[in-house]
């Protein structure tokens, strides 16, 4: 199961059989004789039984938002620039590319040349010979009357030209103003007067089971109208904002077109769909309008979003983790990697703390924190609250700007180990052999102790750990010598997993071992 971004060109279409239609209706009628009987008719004969008042009265009627907000909604055509005629390309006949075109919104992989290339000619200075292609379609709404629009950034992104439709046909090029890929939102502008702009709602009044609207271009239909119910708000597929989740039926060109709540505002951008097969299937995502108009607002005044960051690596806290360590709940996130030198570095993180709060937020969710932090202003300091070894600790960091192409640190290999007659046994109960670090390993991994992993079985293999591994601590406790890790683990209750935090390169996480009883 995949999530779906669509933007696509002209559809294929396929006819509903007539007969189908008569025979399913008369399926359903069959199945209705089959239905339970209601629970006036079950009552006992002579019993009365008082109809429940119902809770919904009728469904909704569309026409005066389509009227009121359609006018807003635009169609977004782009094209790209192609060289064409090259000698030796060996380019199909036109009729094949043309079927491309029009299916598939692009020409056939490998046969236009794009337009860096060399251009046809005898000389080195001739002039490019190109021609404009279709690219794709997608949808967009007018967010102010003087032409401002907002759309998805996979509609426009990587296109020469942009043409906005719109309902009284007219069509004007547009010019990009912006492109964030993260949220994916972009933003476009036309030159022309007077526009209907949309009026934009809060999302925080939004309720889950709420009747919305959806207006666009699926597959290149303009100005289509589906409507269902919000399924779901603040859903975390991983990406860099949480979606509202609807039934709405949305597909390949509803991308950028708005989600619309019944008093006629804009709650969100169509951006994805959750399918197996390409095509509506039930699930769509939505981009919370609050969080799309605050990177509008970026993508306006400075052409691009900027965002903060601290200079950390983190994951998910489980649940197992969270017993063993004494959490209440799985609840944070926690740091696999603090960046050398970075703020979090400075601020005196360490890898194996795991952030409950930033700037007093709590961070329910590992996904919370790169959220948190990517909206802070850089250059501002922020307080982070975090668990370590058993107690919570706040600590003051430097939000930084984020580079959309930070330098990835190279990854540390793992210790050489020493030879078996050097190795220390111990945590037999764990299944694992383990050695001192020399004060050389140390110094390579920076760190004050730990305790190296000759070698991993039974209880400790199944947990996930192998030679190598370099373990900092046990039972929330942090050990700087096999001695030390000796002592610690006569403690343990071997009835209860024990969790385990291991570094391995660069990166640290906690392991949960069931030791042998």
């Amino acid at each position: 199961m995949t999530l779906s971004i669509f933007s696509q060109s002209m559809p294929r279409l396929t006819a509903l059989s007539r007969a189908g239609v008569v025979m399913s209706m008369a399926g359903v009628l069959a199945g209705g004789a089959l239905m339970p009987l209601s629970a006036q008719a079950q009552a006992a004969p002579g019993t009365a039984v008082a109809p429940a008042a119902p809770i919904v009265r009728g469904l909704p009627d569309f026409t005066d938002l389509v009227d009121k907000v359609g006018p807003s909604v635009v169609n977004i055509r782009t094209t790209q620039r192609v060289q064409v005629g090259r000698p030796g390309t060996g380019e199909m006949d036109e009729q094949m590319q043309e079927f491309f075109r029009r299916f598939f919104g692009m020409p056939l992989p490998g046969q236009p040349v794009p337009k860096q290339n060399k251009p046809k000619g005898k000389g080195e200075n001739a002039e490019p010979q190109s021609e404009e292609r279709p690219r794709g379609v997608g949808s967009g709404f007018i967010l102010t009357a003087d032409g401002f629009i907002m759309t998805n950034a996979h509609v426009v992104d990587g296109a020469d030209e942009v043409y906005v439709t719109l309902t009284d046909q007219r069509e004007l090029k547009a010019k990009i103003v912006g492109v964030d890929k993260r949220t994916d939102v972009a933003v476009v502008k036309i030159e022309a007067p007077n526009l209907p702009a949309v009026r934009v709602g809060d999302v925080s009044k939004l309720k889950v089971g709420e009747w919305v609207m959806a207006i666009g271009s699926p597959f290149g239909l303009e100005n289509s109208v589906t409507a269902g119910i919000v399924s779901a708000k603040s859903r975390d597929t991983g990406e860099e904002i949480r979606f509202i989740q609807t039934d709405v039926a949305v597909n390949p060109g509803n991308s950028g077109g708005p989600l619309i709540n019944m008093r006629g505002e804009v709650v969100g951008i169509n951006s994805q769909i959750l399918s197996r097969s390409g095509g509506f299937m039930g699930i769509s995502f939505s981009i919370p309008i609050d969080d799309a108009i605050r990177v509008a607002d970026q993508l306006r005044a400075n052409g691009k979003v900027v965002r903060g960051r601290i200079g950390v690596s983190i994951e998910p806290v489980s649940k197992e983790v969270a017993d063993s360590l004494g959490l209440a709940k799985p609840q944070g996130a926690v740091v696999r990697m603090v960046e050398p030198g970075g703020p979090a570095d400075k601020a005196g993180l360490e890898a194996g703390d795991i952030i409950t709060r930033f700037n007093n937020v709590v961070v329910d969710k590992a996904g919370d924190l790169p959220r948190l932090v990517g909206a802070t202003k850089p250059g501002s300091k922020a307080t982070l609250q975090v668990f370590r070894r058993g107690a919570y600790k706040d600590l003051s960091v430097n939000v930084i700007e984020l580079d959309d192409k930070p330098k990835q640190a190279a990854a540390a290999g793992a210790p050489s180990a020493p030879g078996k007659s050097e190795a220390k046994l111990a945590g037999t109960v764990l299944g694992l052999e383990l050695a001192n670090l020399s004060a050389e390993q140390k110094r390579d991994l920076k760190v004050n102790g730990g305790v190296l992993v000759i070698d991993a079985e039974g209880p400790a293999a199944r947990s996930g750990l192998r030679e190598g591994d370099v373990i900092l601590a046990i039972a929330n406790v942090q050990v700087a010598d096999v001695k030390q890790f000796e002592t610690v683990l006569a403690k343990v209750d071997r009835s209860r997993p024990v969790s385990v935090l291991v570094r391995r390169g660069e990166w640290a996480q906690y392991a949960v071992i069931r030791p042998n009883n």
